[in-house]
């Protein structure tokens, strides 16, 4: 398939990389937009990981009220420098995942935070509802380890699928912004407030 420049000059508008790795990208998956697409995060990521050691203490903390004032949500995103705090891009991901952390309820920013206390509790649930529902032992970890998958996809907020677009999850939005920031970028911490939810009944 030919390369044409048009092509080239999509895949830059959507991914914000130069035109030289759009154009070997777009060589490197047959001119396939989403293939080249994930090309370029792998390889930006990559480039990345190098930098991921460095402090990120930049950043917003963006915030987001339901309508009619009865449940909203504050987040701390961080980069590291002050100019991409200030882009568009970084500003509309933090004020995305403010209005994300409302609508589906996390508990976590990412899997590694949720205490070993609370996986070894879920995971005991899940092995108990297998076995009563008659499955071998030999499966029942394996059973139990798919549903705490599940678990997190729906209490991790880096998990859960992005509200705006399902087909993506909310790591996979941070991991593009990351490759087109050319910065390390983390959700650090949030609070989500519901009104009367701490009231006793």
């Amino acid at each position: 398939m030919e390369i044409t420049a048009e092509l080239v000059k999509k895949l830059r508008e959507k991914t914000g990389v130069g035109l030289m790795d759009c154009k070997e990208a777009l060589k490197q998956s047959s001119g396939d937009m989403e293939k080249a697409i994930e090309h370029l995060r792998e390889k930006g990521l990559a480039k990345l990981q190098k930098r991921m050691g460095r402090v990120a203490s930049e950043g917003v903390i963006a915030s987001y009220i339901h309508t009619g004032s009865k449940v909203g949500t504050m987040v701390e995103v961080n980069c590291e420098t002050d100019f991409v705090a200030n882009t568009k891009d970084f500003q509309e991901f933090a004020k995305d995942l403010a209005m994300q952390i409302t609508a589906s309820t996390p508990l976590y920013v990412k899997r590694e935070d949720i205490p070993e206390d609370v996986r070894e509790k879920e995971k005991g649930i899940y092995r108990r509802q297998a076995l009563e529902s008659g499955k071998p032992e030999k499966i029942v970890d394996k059973i139990a380890e798919g549903k705490l998958e599940k678990f997190y996809q729906e209490v991790c907020l880096v998990e859960q699928p992005f509200i705006k677009n399902p087909d993506v999850t909310v790591k996979e939005l941070l991991e593009e912004l990351i490759v087109k920031m050319g910065e390390k970028i983390l959700v650090n911490r949030f609070v989500r407030f519901q009104l009367g939810e701490t009231l006793e009944e």
